[in-house]
């Protein structure tokens, strides 16, 4: 059930992007883009965030950088480490997708209910932890 909550709110924010003028970014840039910080991010912490490989992450920033969303640029914190920080276009992306998923958002709550919806998603939330921490063995 949960993925296919997940790929029907996903192909929505997708296509919703794509009428917005980000054409060019598919579901798999999700990987990184969910994760994206306006401060940046290092890929070390978007892999660990978003359960993939830093190989895998590596890809699709070097495909979101040749697209012109992210750039890689010193760590003030240690220039030995970049990190992956959105450009202007990365900006104005992030934005659409913050505001599309509040519509979606929005939306439920409107079908179910503010009340049950917001039991709905602490429930929801509390099943992804303990999947998480049984995904960890912990």
């Amino acid at each position: 059930m949960a993925g296919r909550l997940l790929f029907a709110t996903q192909g929505e924010l997708f296509r919703r992007l794509h009428e917005a003028g980000f054409d060019d970014i598919a579901p798999r840039h999700g990987v990184v883009l969910a994760y994206l910080r306006t401060e940046g991010v290092r890929a070390t912490d978007l892999a660990r965030r978003s359960g993939q490989l830093k190989q895998v992450v590596g890809v699709i920033v070097d495909d979101l950088e040749r697209l012109g969303y992210v750039t890689r640029e010193p760590d003030p914190a240690d220039r030995r480490a970049k990190l992956i920080v959105p450009t202007k276009r990365g900006h104005r992306q992030m934005a659409a997708a913050t505001e599309i998923m509040a519509d979606i958002m929005d939306r439920h709550a409107q079908h179910l209910g503010a009340r049950e919806f917001d039991r709905f998603m602490r429930d929801f939330a509390e099943v992804v932890d303990r999947q998480r921490e049984a995904f960890n063995g912990q």
